[in-house]
């Protein structure tokens, strides 16, 4: 693919992640650390965000399925799962966290049940859309050094 058009790709698609509300400043704070020195520095950070969520998905489902519903420990692992979404700039996944946490402070089961169904379905179109961004990215920058 011609490299100035698959420059212009990323680009159409980066301003669309942050148009749409999936990313905003942190992951451009992160962008700007990535160096020749280090110039997967993005997709490393995004990979370890993909491990701690699955863990932290994995324990709060434990958590929404014991009884009594610990709302103190969900509490936690959201607020845990909040701040990895926000240090890479997750808007959607974010708010959607916050969203939960109102329903763990009024313990409401319901709510939270409700409410982590909208956590996992942003978090997994964010993680769809930054897959193929990142992936293009690294072909415009294989691109560039050809």
């Amino acid at each position: 693919m011609n490299r100035n058009r698959l420059q212009h790709q990323v680009a159409c698609m980066r301003k669309s992640l942050f148009d749409q509300g999936y990313l905003d400043e942190p992951f451009i704070q992160l962008e700007e650390l990535q160096d020749d020195a280090n110039p997967n520095f993005v997709q490393e950070i995004v990979t370890l965000f993909y491990t701690d969520s699955a863990r932290l998905i994995q324990n709060i489902e434990h958590a929404l399925n014991s009884r009594p519903i610990d709302f103190n420990k969900l509490d936690d692992y959201m607020h845990q799962f909040k701040g990895s979404s926000s240090s890479i700039g997750a808007k959607k996944v974010t708010n959607e966290c916050t969203v939960f946490r109102e329903y763990c402070s009024a313990e409401n089961a319901e709510g939270c049940i409700r409410s982590f169904q909208q956590v996992k379905q942003e978090y997994a179109i964010l993680r769809r859309k930054l897959e193929v961004y990142l992936q293009m990215v690294g072909q415009a920058a294989v691109s560039q050094t050809a």
